[in-house]
């Protein structure tokens, strides 16, 4: 499972929910058509009815859902999808989800850590390295000067990166 977001609270009398998305843009939660949503410790299915962008925010309309009562016991719940509904990406793009946990190597063989998660700052993305102290890598990948990022193997469980371990 991926979790793609929350249902955070209610919208309506009628069974709709807010979300909070973490899709960019944040409305594309709504078109995964099937949400699989932790309710205590197990995964529910649900069918998404309707859901558009509302504000700032996301809300959706489920399947089977249809008073503000029976809403209230999803908020807080995840929401995620199967990782094979994801739709393929070109070359050399990557999900988060398929970098975290990757082990994390300098272009000289020294083991950095693996990557716990990662974060968007506006400008790039930034890998959370984890291993003998937290690092901060800017996930900017090319082989050309200026590039931390020089190589990500999926397969390998591995990214190589052009960084110096006293930093």
């Amino acid at each position: 499972m991926l979790v793609l977001g929350r249902i955070s609270g209610l919208h309506g009398v009628r069974g709709w929910v807010k979300v909070f998305s973490f899709t960019d843009p944040r409305e594309n939660i709504v078109h995964y058509k099937t949400w699989q949503v932790r309710v205590g410790n197990d995964w529910r299915e649900f069918k998404v009815e309707q859901g558009q962008a509302n504000g700032k925010g996301v809300i959706a309309k489920l399947v089977g859902i249809d008073d503000r009562d029976v809403a209230a016991t999803l908020i807080q719940a995840d929401i995620a999808i199967r990782r094979d509904e994801l739709p393929p990406l070109p070359e050399g793009e990557y999900y988060w989800a398929d970098l975290e946990g990757l082990r994390v190597v300098t272009l000289d063989g020294v083991e950095l850590g693996e990557v716990s998660h990662l974060f968007d700052t506006g400008a790039n993305e930034v890998l959370v390295v984890q291993g003998d102290r937290e690092r901060l890598i800017p996930f900017t990948i090319g082989e050309e000067e200026g590039y931390a990022v020089k190589r990500v193997d999926l397969d390998e469980g591995l990214i190589e990166v052009d960084w110096d371990p006293d930093f």
